[in-house]
């Protein structure tokens, strides 16, 4: 699949937006795709982060064990997948807009690993790149609004 970028300007700062999006345990509160997560690392959001994390795409549940890959806080972050013959590669950054707030990207790539992957990537493709683009500009629209009611839940930022 091609990778597919949204973006959006979010009217907090970038500190707050980054505390809203590596907020894991609060994620299924904020971004309405999430249906749980599970943490499977203690400590603070950094390289080797992995959690759980279950949504509903296509009316199918799924859950997928990410990991965080690299981190500049409070810039970006990747967080990786491999699942149903194939990796998942996630990236998101945050940089302050010169207007105010803060300016969000999210791309997402997924390759396939196995020959059945592959065709299966061929024939879905653009059904597929649709729904995950559906799905993320949703995502980053939870993620904004969380962020300019102040934080996850809409109190103090993370």
């Amino acid at each position: 699949m091609q990778d597919v970028e949204v973006r959006r300007h979010v009217a907090a700062p970038v500190q707050q937006v980054w505390g809203v999006a590596t907020d894991l345990a609060g994620s299924p509160q904020v971004i309405s795709g999430i249906d749980a997560v599970e943490v499977l690392t203690p400590g603070p959001f950094g390289v080797g982060t992995r959690w759980r994390e279950t949504r509903t795409m296509m009316g199918r549940s799924a859950t997928e064990e990410m990991t965080v890959t690299a981190v500049a806080p409070p810039r970006s972050y990747t967080v990786e997948a491999s699942s149903a013959g194939a990796h998942y590669v996630s990236t998101f950054t945050f940089a302050p807009s010169g207007s105010g707030g803060t300016d969000v990207t999210m791309t997402f790539g997924g390759r396939p690993t196995s020959t059945v992957g592959r065709v299966l990537a061929a024939i879905t493709g653009p059904l597929v790149r649709r729904s995950v683009t559906k799905a993320l500009e949703k995502d980053l629209a939870d993620i904004a609004a969380a962020a300019e009611r102040g934080g996850p839940g809409g109190g103090a930022p993370a």
